[in-house]
């Protein structure tokens, strides 16, 4: 007898082939048969009348942390992600020597904006210093199938210590590197993540960016040995640059035989020509033979925050900045006082940018019951309302309420559906940069798979269902080289997941204060997706959510 049979539902396998009606058969983890009617099974699911899928892949996340405390990555797994990519932008928990977890995980936290509390709560560093037995640790104790990267940041603390954030790397050094990068793809990683963009807590550039060309040119090489990913986030900010890394990624690919793959790339009606100049790279890249992919998100750009921790909103004002990395809140508040009128400046400089400024944050949420008529307000109606500046206001209410009001910054960019649609339609283009577990305080990074469905195949018709399916299940897995994934086809694992096309999306932005320590994270539920089944295991239903014990979840690379 079968496994696990699901039965009559129509087959989207993930070719981007019309969809057929059938059943798919699953024994010992494995897809045994597509379509037809099979047998009897000691568990059948009932999918009439809805899609069966390959399980979706996220290949921009930094799960890193959160999978040591949460083997489910909640709430992915609901949303039909059965495969996760972790460890990009230059930073994985391993291999890293136990002198310098300090360092690293205030880099990690700040970069990926994840709570110190959580993180010191959470990763307890009990596989010691080894990308392997980081894995083994991993392998152990996990829902879904993770297939990770080892961070070029990480590399360079490793070989060089303290200088890795100060000068290139001697040739020595690199050698050194080269081995410990081949060490960590033989223990299972998919590839090395570098970043050209990121700073650590003192404005320092992160280790990689430290790095000669002919370092990372080494690395390469190692990576065509296999042949591996190569991830970068690059200046994104800025086309010309990601033209430049696009050439230079052309250059990498052809040279070494390897697929590499830049996020993110965004859209701003405010530029745009960026993505067409960016997209017409990449074609002329494909067109040398390179291998050359931009990952493209699905979701409007959304930014919450509160004035008490750091945010991605604050950034680029550097009192702010300096006011919320204070560690103590009456600290905080304090300064806030003392050092209002900067604050005030600072938050109308950036109110006088328009569109992106100040007076476009609205509240979302209050700490008292008589701020309450506030929320869904923008501060330029308040600060109108109450004859001040935008930065006057949202001092008085951030003082007022104990630097507890959340803001949201909606719609910043990436909000032009049609374009986006044709963008991610494109056949050069990766669908990806969920950055699932990272910046939870900042906005959710779930339900990308879900909007896809439900902005781009039912709203602008931009793709096919068929074709949407392809784009987070057999692209992705041809992508990152995870062989016998991404298809339903006979003999692969059994990775499935069933939806209801006509309802399949995100839902509301709610808040969430499941992890460890203090505060919250926002995060999106599921709808309209019925079951997941990871490597043959049903893990998640929507009946009775996770399956409590569910461990089905593999080194996708092993």
């Amino acid at each position: 007898m079968l496994d696990l049979v699901i039965r009559d539902g129509l087959i989207v396998d993930g070719s981007g082939l019309p969809g057929r009606h059938g059943d798919v058969a699953i024994d010992g983890g494995r897809i045994v048969a597509v379509g037809g009617r099979v047998g009897d099974a000691r568990t059948v699911v009932d999918a009439t009348g809805k899609v069966v899928a390959p399980g979706f892949i996220d290949p921009h996340t930094h799960y890193d942390a959160q999978l040591c405390f949460d083997p489910y990555a909640f709430p992915a797994i609901e949303h039909g992600v059965t495969t996760v990519v972790p460890g990009n932008c230059s930073l994985s928990l391993a291999p890293l020597r136990v002198d310098q977890r300090d360092a690293f995980s205030r880099m990690f936290r700040l970069i990926e904006e994840m709570p110190e509390a959580a993180f010191d709560a959470g990763v307890d560093w009990r596989w010691g210093e080894g990308f392997g037995s980081w894995l083994d640790t991993l392998a152990a104790n996990i829902a879904l199938n993770v297939a990770p990267l080892v961070g070029h940041s990480v590399l360079r603390m490793f070989v060089m210590g303290a200088d890795a954030q100060q000068r290139h790397a001697t040739a020595q050094e690199t050698r050194a590197m080269a081995d410990l990068l081949r060490s960590c793809l033989d223990a299972g990683a998919i590839g090395l993540s570098t970043s050209f963009v990121d700073i650590d807590e003192t404005y320092r550039p992160v280790p990689s960016r430290w790095a000669a060309p002919a370092e990372l040119d080494a690395l390469c090489a190692v990576l065509g040995e296999k042949p591996a990913v190569l991830q970068i986030v690059h200046e994104f900010f800025d086309a010309d640059l990601t033209v430049a890394r696009i050439d230079q990624l052309a250059d990498l690919s052809l040279r070494h035989g390897i697929t590499t793959t830049l996020s993110p790339l965004f859209h701003s009606d405010a530029n745009p020509g960026a993505v067409t100049k960016v997209m017409a790279a990449v074609h002329e890249a494909r067109a040398r033979g390179a291998a050359v992919w931009p990952q493209v998100q699905t979701r409007p750009i959304d930014i919450s925050f509160t004035l008490d921790q750091r945010s991605l909103m604050l950034l680029t004002m550097p009192s702010w900045w300096q006011v919320a990395s204070l560690g103590d809140h009456s600290a905080k508040l304090a300064a806030v006082a003392d050092r209002r009128q900067k604050l005030v400046d600072e938050m109308n400089a950036l109110a006088a940018r328009g569109t992106g400024g100040a007076g476009a944050f609205v509240v979302r949420d209050v700490v008292h019951d008589r701020n309450r008529e506030l929320v869904g307000r923008t501060i330029s109606d308040i600060s109108d309302e109450r004859g001040c500046t935008p930065g006057d206001a949202i001092v008085d209410l951030a003082l007022d309420e104990d630097l507890g009001t959340w803001f949201i910054r909606a719609s910043i960019g990436h909000d032009n559906s049609p374009v986006i649609g044709e963008l991610l339609a494109d056949p050069l283009v990766h669908v990806g940069a969920s950055d699932g577990g990272a910046h939870v305080g900042s906005f959710s990074t779930f339900g990308d798979t879900g909007y896809l469905f439900s902005e781009f195949v039912r709203t602008t018709n931009s793709l096919s269902l068929e074709a949407a399916v392809k784009k987070i299940t057999l692209d992705p897995a041809t992508i990152w080289g995870l062989d016998g994934r991404g298809l339903l086809s006979t003999g692969n694992a059994a990775d499935v997941v069933v939806f209801d096309a006509d309802r399949i999306g995100r839902g509301p932005e709610i808040a969430s204060d499941d992890f460890p320590g203090d505060g919250l994270r926002w995060i999106r539920r599921q709808e309209g997706v019925e079951t997941v089944v990871v490597n043959g295991e049903i893990t998640w239903t929507d009946g009775n959510g996770y399956v409590p014990g569910a461990r089905a979840g593999e080194i996708a690379t092993r």
